[in-house]
């Protein structure tokens, strides 16, 4: 599945619930009360009081339920918060909101990004990637070509490795710049995220913060840990780097475009990021099923959560038009960037 950071596993202690509908509707509303690490800015930001959904979800009316019905009525409760974290799985389905995403235009056209790559593109790990020419008059006005470098990481979930983030950087050693096409990735291993990340740093650099629940309140945390980032002992892009982003960027593609804009010659375009800036914990209901939800919020450098996404440094939307005649216009705009 999408959109995952790695899970943290664990117990977490609650009261006893009886295995009853009514008993597992109280113990998923309680662990979330209890736990869930942005009850306060979802209060603050979206107007969401969980204290107020509980008058609405555990009911007595659940135990006239079948075990489908008490699932959907399980997932709708968790849906309030809008967090593509928060997920229920039973053995017959998965309870999920993607809001982040389906609710917004996608600006992307994958049969358009493959005309780009074409059929002869390099693969590097989970890194697919190839060289573009973009032609422009010099200063005697001639016609010259540019390289630039042309790379889509769809997957955090997809392995990288330095030895192959080297290659791709040996191989574009020509090029002014480079296209980091991370659009539509739903996240996956925060240890992808950091490896790449390495690769475009001078020194060692803060990229962010995060925190942990302390207590059962919710604005019970610990102080905020600074989170670095060192270079990696290789090769290392310093070069312009254009990161391409839309509202399919979530999780561990969140958290590395908030690493990415702490870097000076680093710009990201396109739409603001799905967000997904809390690192997963899971819990137990007595029924078994087994509830995940974001125990731990994600800050930027500047101190602002980054669970409802970052915005872009320009904003840039896909030209649907021009899409048709097979042309990726945030992929030129990127272009004309890198001069």
């Amino acid at each position: 599945m999408c959109c995952l950071l790695p899970v943290l596993t664990g117990c977490v202690s609650e009261e006893v619930f009886e295995n009853t509908r009514s008993g597992n509707v109280e113990a998923l509303w309680q662990i979330i009360d209890e736990h869930y690490c942005f009850l306060s800015y979802k209060k603050q930001t979206l107007g969401v009081d969980w204290k107020e959904v509980r008058g609405r979800y555990v009911k007595s009316e659940v135990e006239l339920m079948d075990r489908y019905e008490l699932f959907d009525h399980c997932t709708k409760m968790l849906s309030e918060l809008k967090d593509g974290h928060v997920n229920l799985y039973s053995a017959a389905d998965i309870g999920r909101n993607w809001s982040w995403r389906d609710d917004y235009p996608k600006n992307l056209d994958v049969e358009v990004r493959e005309k780009y790559l074409g059929t002869d593109y390099k693969i590097a790990g989970g890194l697919k990637y190839r060289i573009l020419e973009r032609e422009r008059p010099d200063d005697n006005g001639d016609i010259v070509k540019d390289s630039i470098g042309y790379v889509v990481y769809d997957s955090f979930s997809s392995g990288i490795s330095d030895a192959n983030i080297n290659e791709v950087f040996y191989y574009f050693i020509k090029c002014k710049g480079i296209i980091l096409d991370i659009r539509g990735n739903g996240g996956g291993n925060l240890d992808y995220c950091e490896c790449l990340t390495s690769h475009f740093l001078e020194q060692r650099t803060l990229v962010g913060y995060s925190a942990f629940k302390t207590g059962k309140g919710w604005d019970e945390f610990s102080s905020r840990r600074e989170e670095w980032i060192v270079p990696a002992d290789y090769v290392r892009w310093l070069r312009p780097v254009i990161v391409l982003t839309n509202r399919g960027c979530y999780s561990a593609a969140n958290s590395f475009v908030r690493n990415m804009k702490a870097l000076p010659h680093v710009i990201t375009l396109g739409d603001k990021t799905g967000g997904g800036g809390g690192l997963p914990f899971s819990s137990e209901l007595p029924c078994g099923w087994s509830v995940r939800f974001s125990a731990c919020p994600e800050y930027d450098v500047l101190g602002h959560v980054t669970e409802h996404g970052i915005a872009p440094d320009i904003e840039c939307s896909l030209d649907e038009e021009k899409a048709l005649q097979g042309e990726d216009s945030m992929i030129e705009k990127a272009k004309m960037l890198i001069k």
